[in-house]
């Protein structure tokens, strides 16, 4: 029987030097992630939510306690592991949609995949990701002949390239404005619904957002409520 829980997280603390002061961020945070589910992180700006979101994407690393994901503990991970862990399993989409912009929108999505160690048909597999997200008619164009939302669909489709087992995103409606935020939302609710096993943890600072997820997450005073 496949395990059910995907993301272990046990009594994590990280903190940041600001001259001669520590600043704790999050101060024994505690929580489990379903395989499959989709679960949303609210808190204040400042509560560390992106922080907790880095760690999780191995991009920072804890300075006590454990992260375990897919059964891998992160703490097992060397930079150059990391790294690969990173681009096999995880897909990020960010609330500024990093895309390079002296690359076509076809090359952004697949940037990742030249990177990955098993070769596959980027292309073909970019193709079929933006026509999924209803981009096929803007292969050509550059980000800043994009709208906001074109960007982020196509950050979405970058994110799934890799076919990762966790999606990570940080506010992936933020920079749109309603409407255009309601229809990246329907493209997480697809994916949700397609039960294929992909985990979202998503940041958001909206209720109406948060109200989509299985499981609601609040990051208060470093610590990890349920809602």
């Amino acid at each position: 029987m496949e395990q059910k829980t995907f993301i272990e997280v046990q009594n994590i603390v990280k903190s940041y030097r600001l001259g001669k002061s520590s600043i704790e961020v999050l101060r024994g945070v505690n929580f489990a992630v379903e395989r499959g589910s989709w679960t949303a992180l609210l808190g204040a700006s400042g509560s560390g939510k992106t922080t907790l979101l880095n760690i999780l994407g191995t991009l920072e690393r804890v300075d006590s306690g454990e992260v375990i994901c897919n059964g891998i503990n992160y703490r097992s991970l060397r930079f150059r592991n990391a790294n690969m862990f990173r681009n096999e399993n995880i897909g990020f989409i960010f609330q500024l949609y990093h895309m390079l912009p002296e690359l076509t929108l076809l090359q952004n999505v697949m940037l990742p995949g030249m990177f990955g160690s098993v070769r596959r048909d980027l292309k073909f597999t970019a193709l079929q990701l933006l026509d999924k997200v209803g981009l096929t008619h803007r292969l050509k164009h550059r980000p800043s002949e994009l709208s906001g939302g074109e960007q982020q669909r196509a950050a979405i489709a970058r994110a799934l390239l890799n076919s990762p087992e966790l999606i990570l995103a940080d506010e992936p409606t933020g920079n749109l404005d309603s409407h255009t935020g309601g229809e990246i939302l329907e493209i997480f609710k697809q994916l949700h619904a397609e039960k294929n096993g992909v985990t979202i943890f998503m940041i958001t600072h909206s209720d109406e957002v948060a109200a989509l997820a299985d499981t609601v997450f609040h990051l208060k005073d470093g610590v990890i409520d349920n809602c």
